[in-house]
């Protein structure tokens, strides 16, 4: 699932085989971009932002996607058989030395470099970014004292970056229902504080951990565990629904060790 440590982990991977690189060819398979053609141009950097991807070049272009739940970018070798159905691609950019596919991606464009904050101006501090700012966020995360404390962790106005998983397993470690209006919180910052922890441990990529215990099965406290006793106590996790109707997303959390109420 991209959250904000996979898309960092995607920057990372992709800067390193494309910083510097000349485009020798581009191709867009989304009808309004199908016909941009960036040939010529030399990928400066790429960068994330929360759950944002960003492919810049020196000729002040900027290749924004968003990977969703199952989206993602593979690099290949020139030559090399490219894995996956064909009609999932979305995007390819093509260098001497290699190729980035982008494949089932939620959202591409291609814009100008000056416009980005048209398109991502709206996010709150990156939780793995330059522009973190503890502070900011937890004043962000307080200011509708109503809303649910595990609505407001995915908000992306308030930080940019966390998604269901993290959601839930901040929820459970700090003992707080993810359901717990954010003004009842006793200490909205320790919250902040655990997602930061949390998603830095895991910005390297690979299977999530935050347990501790890097085993196949054993990296989640309750993440899509439902039914399944707590890894504490015992008691069968639950799932249910949260956010507006038809935008609702799902939470995971245990009945025995999350207060109902307060953290």
């Amino acid at each position: 699932m991209a959250e904000g440590d996979t898309v960092f982990a995607t920057a990372v991977r992709l800067h390193e085989a494309l910083a510097g690189q000349t485009l020798t060819r581009t191709d867009f398979r989304v009808p309004r971009f199908a016909t941009a053609d960036l040939r010529g141009q030399v990928v400066t950097e790429v960068v994330a932002r929360g759950k944002h991807l960003l492919v810049r070049t020196d000729g002040e272009v900027s290749i924004h996607s968003h990977l969703g739940m199952d989206g993602g970018w593979r690099l290949y070798d020139p030559g090399e058989r490219w894995r996956g159905r064909s009609f999932e691609v979305r995007a390819v950019l093509e260098t001497d030395r290699r190729i980035a596919v982008g494949h089932r991606l939620r959202r591409l464009e291609v814009l100008r470099t000056s416009a980005e904050a048209e398109v991502l101006g709206h996010l709150g501090p990156d939780v793995l970014g330059p522009d973190w700012d503890e502070g900011e966020v937890v004043r962000r995360l307080t200011a509708s004292p109503e809303r649910p404390v595990g609505e407001v962790l995915i908000d992306q106005r308030v930080m940019a970056g966390p998604g269901n998983v993290y959601k839930s397993e901040v929820c459970f470690l700090a003992g707080v229902d993810p359901r717990t209006p954010v003004g009842e919180l006793r200490d909205p910052a320790a919250l902040v504080d655990l997602m930061r922890s949390l998603m830095e441990r895991n910005r390297a990529g690979g299977r999530r951990v935050t347990t501790d215990d890097p085993r196949r099965g054993r990296e989640l406290w309750v993440y899509g565990r439902a039914g399944r006793p707590c890894r504490r106590c015992g008691t069968p996790i639950r799932s249910f629904t949260q956010g507006p109707a038809g935008e609702g997303r799902i939470t995971y959390g245990c009945p025995g060790c999350q207060s109902p109420r307060h953290g």
